[in-house]
């Protein structure tokens, strides 16, 4: 299937940069002092970087920002379309600003991400929403400023909605929440179509960034004192495939671990149809590559997952999981992601998805039940198990992992870790919380000068979810 990706040229984003300006001008004469923007970000890690490019073309716009919906001049909310409780929290927080508005006309209140791509979703906004300003999909994040322009000086709703196939669009300023740590987007959309998803109908195709661009994004991140960089892509192990010449996932990674910093680089998401020996065998053998794999299984019958598009069945996933342990061995972190309840899913297909869980031994799951997603073909299934059914399975599930989960931190007793150290812990007033190489949270106790940097600590209380650990003594 042809497909038409528009790569956003230097004009194109030239005529932004202006419209920055008109817009600047504009909360110039409005304004007295900066306005503050609040941006509010459902959702996945993609989400959280496109955030982050949206906040960087408002700083040049003039806003400052804020936390405080109603202190803000302007509200942004940026949606998830994964699940219905994402897509009705943002429904409730948009009604509960109606007042703010009307109290304060002047404040603009926008709307984007992938909730917005879908037809029947903007429409319930332009109907039911009147107070909503802006509407923007997935595939106009770059045209913010002209967008905003419009909103600011029109005396009309602005809805910018257009279906394609996708666009990349490099150069945007970017205001980073993560300080030492950093999302790099490496590729956008997706091709895989699972029957239950309606990500590649929000997203767009599959596309990949040029080698050169994440290099330099990279290189900036480390010279800036970024330690943890995590690679994302709605399907990772699918970049470069539309590159000429094709570079893999795998070539990527060993292009940037080999470049110079104290630096350690993970990535998400991995698709287990697309996921190679050749990536595995990366992961073990670069020391900047995290030993940290989450590969997605959704479920462990292979009817169901069929009935999922997912494209590998049981066997082959567990291929690549006891493959990667015999690389890494305890080091590895593995985690995952399980749909309970997809229509038509028996008990006994249920069960198929416990079993697997038990063979894998997975640090963590993430788990839901399924959610239907209009326009995608699982909403169309019939579906005879209730939703009760399917909780009461979904607690089964959990209990079973809770004991797998103890039982794998158990191992860790006594071992020594080279942790990131990420923030404020949780285990006590002075405890602070980093992050192993494969993903695992060790607490200990310290100042809060080492936040951002990389400790040694030795583990000497394995709890069900995290490590309790100390300082490695010198």
């Amino acid at each position: 299937m042809a497909v038409n990706i528009h790569r956003v040229t230097e004009a194109e984003l030239e005529e932004q940069k202006a419209y920055e300006k008109r817009v600047s001008s504009v909360l110039q004469k409005r304004y007295e002092n900066r306005p503050l923007a609040c941006v509010v970000t459902y959702g996945c890690q993609q989400n959280v970087a496109d955030s982050e490019r949206i906040k960087g073309m408002l700083a040049e716009m003039g806003y400052g920002f804020t936390e405080d919906r109603h202190s803000a001049k302007l509200v942004v909310f940026n949606t998830c379309a994964v699940r219905e409780h994402a897509e009705d929290r943002v429904f409730g927080n948009v009604g509960a600003l109606k007042k703010y508005k009307l109290a304060n006309p002047d404040v603009i209140i926008a709307l984007c991400g992938c909730m917005m791509q879908q037809k029947h979703i903007a429409e319930r906004i332009h109907d039911s929403f009147p107070f909503v300003d802006l509407v923007f999909g997935t595939h106009v994040v770059h045209r913010l400023p002209q967008l905003l322009y419009s909103a600011l000086t029109q005396r009309r709703r602005v809805f910018e909605l257009p279906d394609t196939d996708g666009v990349i669009a490099e150069g945007l300023p970017v205001v980073r929440d993560g300080g030492t740590k950093a999302w790099l987007p490496i590729m956008y959309g997706c091709n895989n179509f699972c029957t239950y998803c309606v990500v590649p109908y929000v997203r767009g195709r599959e596309r990949s960034r040029e080698v050169g661009d994440i290099e330099k994004e990279f290189r900036e991140l480390v010279e800036s004192g970024v330690k943890e960089i995590t690679l994302l892509g709605q399907n990772v192990n699918s970049y470069g495939k539309d590159l000429e010449p094709r570079v893999s996932f795998s070539e990527l990674l060993r292009r940037l671990a080999s470049l110079d910093g104290d630096f350690r680089i993970r990535f998400m998401t991995s698709h287990p149809k697309d996921c190679t020996k050749e990536l595995l065998e990366t992961m073990a053998q670069c020391d900047k590559v995290a030993e940290h794999l989450h590969l997605p299984f959704q479920s462990g019958n292979n009817r169901i997952l069929k009935a999922m598009n997912r494209g590998y069945t049981r066997e082959h996933y567990l291929e690549l999981i006891n493959y990667a342990k015999e690389l890494m061995g305890d080091s590895l972190s593995i985690t995952s992601d399980i749909i309970v309840g997809f229509p038509g899913e028996t008990y006994e297909e249920f069960l198929d998805t416990v079993s697997l869980i038990k063979e894998i031994k997975a640090t963590s799951l993430f788990t839901f039940i399924y959610s239907p997603r209009v326009g995608t073909p699982a909403a169309k299934l019939d579906d005879p198990v209730s939703y009760e059914e399917k909780s009461k399975r979904l607690r089964e599930l959990l209990a079973v992992q809770e004991e797998i989960s103890a039982s794998q931190m158990a191992l860790h007793k006594g071992k020594t870790f080279k942790c990131y150290v990420i923030g404020k812990g949780k285990l006590g007033d002075n405890y602070l919380a980093a992050r192993t190489d494969g993903n695992l949270i060790i607490e200990f106790e310290g100042g809060e000068r080492l936040i951002g940097t990389f400790v040694d600590v030795t583990v000497t209380e394995p709890l069900t979810y995290v490590l309790k650990g100390e300082i490695k003594k010198q």
